[in-house]
């Protein structure tokens, strides 16, 4: 057992701040004596002594064997991992070594349809052939949830050769599957279970909160440290376990996708955060379940406010993360998006998600009691504000469930080159009527529902073209294309 009160790296970076030196080394600002005084005047001064770089007593990100290697060590055991690596470009970058430390050129990966864009990504470096796999849909909040054990199995059995399986957990809205069981079919077939958990970074640390992926069999997670707990934006962590994951491989593909000037203070918030974790991360998490159920409480009281309840065992749910908070507003006339600019605007709340029916909420150890009433009283206002006025929101709600039954049960998909080829390939715009039976060069994510109708490499098809029309023609939202109005869409050219 390693004694968790440490913090090595922290340690380590305020010795160099406190010690004066001839610094001849990067970066230009020399801690702090050649910055700009604007930046001073915002930030203060101290920070700047702490932006160094991988001086000899501060060790190396990529061969770490003094207080990095420690910080890490102290991290694997506080998340239950074999092996930590600290993260400084994010949580993208752990996916996307996740990818690569799995699957080459030509191998197969399966992935649920909702899948964050930096698994795309990882396709695109790697070479690698996604498999994909649609998720649970609750029509009624209008969020789409898990994969689950039963198609999961049927996507191994129709390709055993798959090298490896990815999953979301929990999802953006705070929704986990039966990860224990997926974990276990996974096994099964002898391959590794890859997991973004970038929204579960406090699961390990209050027993009221969802199993940790690693608890529940994964072989490897990436967590963003900074999303739930203390870290620094982009400040991310990937951790492995067990022998199916290669950690050398790993280390290779990190040292392809991060940066080779990384941020001590990216680095030492990582190390203070792992600390304060496992010393108090119970306390706080605890404190952070009150203020959460206190908020769910008042809101679910206030007229034509709906708090969705994900139910474990319908939709794939098994368990739901407390501190994620989410609104649906439809019943008040007015979209998410325009609840969400008008807390903004007029009653300074801030949420982290707004989607076309539902804001979302982050509710983590930093807020207090205050930031709960000022989110209660920003309510209380919408509600009043608005009742009942007139709305696309139920044209848009069913636009929703048609586009996602038509992606679930007709719409036949097609891989025709993998992502990489796509991104790499010569491209040409054509009008929307001539791209049937065309290669896309883009990936396409209408709101609703918010899952990709179309993948970069996929083949362009009627159906495809009908989901996209049907959202646009309701008033939704569609990301990813170049030509926003799809009057135009991007194909690989032959």
């Amino acid at each position: 057992m390693l004694d968790q009160n440490q913090t090595p790296l922290l340690d380590a970076l305020k010795i160099y701040i406190q010690h004066p030196h001839a610094p001849f080394y990067t970066p230009g600002h020399k801690q702090g004596k050649g910055i700009s005084p604007k930046l001073i005047e915002v930030f203060g001064h101290t920070i700047f002594g702490a932006d160094l770089s991988e001086l000899t007593e501060l060790d190396n990100l990529f061969a770490p064997q003094g207080v990095i290697d420690l910080a890490q060590n102290l991290a694997a055991e506080a998340f239950g991992a074999n092996h930590t690596r600290f993260l400084v470009n994010g949580s993208t970058c752990g996916i996307e070594a996740g990818i690569l430390a799995t699957c080459g050129e030509g191998d197969k990966i399966i992935l649920p349809r909702n899948i964050h864009s930096s698994a795309i990504s990882g396709l695109i470096i790697s070479g690698a052939i996604p498999i994909f796999i649609n998720p649970e849909y609750d029509p009624i909040s209008d969020i789409a949830h898990s994969i689950t054990p039963r198609t999961l199995e049927a996507a191994l059995r129709k390709h055993p050769d798959v090298k490896a399986v990815m999953i979301v957990y929990p999802t953006y809205y705070g929704v986990c599957g039966d990860i224990s069981a997926i974990a276990q079919l996974t096994h099964d077939y002898n391959i590794p279970l890859l997991v973004d958990e970038a929204h579960g970074a406090h699961f390990a640390f209050h027993p009221d909160l969802p199993i940790p992926a690693l608890a529940a069999g994964a072989d490897l997670s990436v967590q963003s440290i900074h999303k739930t707990l203390g870290a620094l934006t982009q400040a991310s962590m990937l951790h492995v376990q067990g022998e199916r994951i290669d950690i050398e491989r790993v280390n290779k593909a990190l040292q392809l996708v991060q940066s080779t000037s990384p941020s001590y203070l990216l680095l030492a918030s990582l190390d203070a955060a792992r600390q304060q974790m496992a010393l108090y991360g119970k306390e706080l998490l605890s404190n952070t379940l009150k203020l959460s159920e206190e908020a769910v409480n008042h809101i679910s009281q206030i007229p034509n406010l709906l708090v969705p309840l994900f139910v474990s065992g319908k939709l794939g749910v098994t368990s739901v993360d407390k501190t994620r908070l989410t609104v649906n507003v439809s019943a008040l006339g007015i979209t998410g998006f325009q609840a969400d600019e008008i807390l903004e605007e007029k009653l300074n709340v801030y949420s982290e998600l707004a989607s076309v029916q539902n804001i979302t909420f982050i509710i983590s150890l930093g807020n207090t009691k205050q930031d709960i009433e000022s989110l209660v009283k920003g309510f209380i206002s919408l509600s009043k504000n608005y009742q009942n006025t007139e709305s696309l929101l139920p044209n848009l709600r069913q636009s929703s469930i048609n586009v996602f039954n038509r992606l679930q049960s007709q719409v036949e998909y097609h891989q025709a080159i993998s992502p990489r080829q796509a991104f790499f390939a010569s491209t040409q715009t054509l009008p929307i009527k001539e791209t049937p039976g065309k290669v896309s060069a883009e990936t396409i994510c209408p709101y609703p529902p918010g899952i990709p109708v179309l993948i970069a490499g996929e083949v362009i098809n009627q159906d495809i073209l009908e989901c996209l029309q049907e959202v646009k023609s309701q008033g939704g939202f569609i990301t990813g294309c170049t030509d926003c109005t799809l009057n135009y869409l991007n194909i690989v050219y032959v």
